[in-house]
């Protein structure tokens, strides 16, 4: 049985088509939205897809509206697609308490703990039921990258080191690379995952890599004048997990940029192409 979509709203741009959608999630029980934009390559013959991964706070709009990555897709012929950071309007008592923690925070994770668990599974969203429908739906090929910022970086790291065979591409913008270790990891891992730390461990990239490389490089960008960056961003922890594990990282430490999405507008060309490099070869 076909998935029925919910079309919000579609716009013309740079000789595509973006368009916002919602849809009933199997894997969140709720309705989850998302954002695609379609190249004007994907009229004539399917296309590589890149999903992008928002930070906290953010919906499905932040990235397509803040960060310049159409024109450069367009450009390049690659499909973007941009999910909702968690499900919504629950009713889920202390989804709101906090910006770090429940709605806009879902951490890319399947939670087990109550009362997240039946709700808050961003993990299985993002890696089976978001590509199934965008495969449905959409003139796509089966060629896909991740990337992401802060979360959601954490997330696109996450998601691209365990399944190597589902996205050829991997790049970051300023990402958690280390949730283990800092206080929104930790707050987000106790609440959803419980205090067995072990499980944490699948969802923390400097573990992952040592055991889940990629043959590709991964790219990351990091601003210098991040107010995260010693406190919850740790990029040296990534960074020695690659050398240890002999992952090929090109991590670019940006002087004077910051945390926000004129950091990320400044560097998305080369991050697109990045993932065009990869995925039209």
């Amino acid at each position: 049985m076909a998935t029925q979509l919910t079309c919000k709203s579609t716009q013309a741009c740079f000789g595509g088509t973006i368009g916002f959608y919602s849809h009933a999630s199997s894997s969140c029980a709720s309705e989850m939205r998302f954002a695609v934009y379609q190249p004007p390559q994907a009229q004539n013959q399917p296309v590589p897809v890149l999903y992008f991964l928002s930070g906290l706070t953010c919906t499905e709009e932040n990235f397509i509206t803040k960060a310049g990555a159409i024109a450069w897709a367009a450009h390049w012929g690659l499909m973007l697609v941009a999910p909702d950071t968690s499900p919504r309007g629950l009713g889920i008592p202390g989804e709101d308490d906090s910006w770090d923690f429940g709605t806009g925070a879902g951490f890319y994770v399947d939670a087990t703990e109550e009362p997240w668990a039946k709700n808050y599974r961003m993990y299985s969203y993002v890696t089976e039921e978001l590509p199934a429908l965008i495969a449905e739906h959409f003139p796509v090929n089966d060629l896909r990258g991740i990337f992401g910022h802060s979360m959601g970086g954490h997330g696109a790291l996450v998601c691209g080191l365990r399944h190597p065979d589902r996205y050829q591409s991997i790049s970051a913008f300023a990402p958690i690379v280390a949730p283990m270790q800092c206080p929104w990891g930790q707050k987000a891992f106790i609440n959803y995952l419980g205090t067995d730390q072990e499980t944490w461990a699948d969802y923390d990239a400097s573990q992952l890599v040592l055991k889940a490389q990629t043959s590709q490089p991964i790219l990351i960008d990091q601003g210098l004048a991040d107010d995260f960056l010693t406190s919850q961003l740790k990029p040296e922890i990534f960074a020695e997990a690659c050398d240890r594990a002999n992952q090929p990282l090109i991590l670019r430490m940006q002087p004077g940029y910051d945390h926000s999405y004129y950091f990320i507008s400044t560097f998305i060309a080369d991050h697109i192409q990045h993932h065009a490099q990869i995925l039209l070869n």
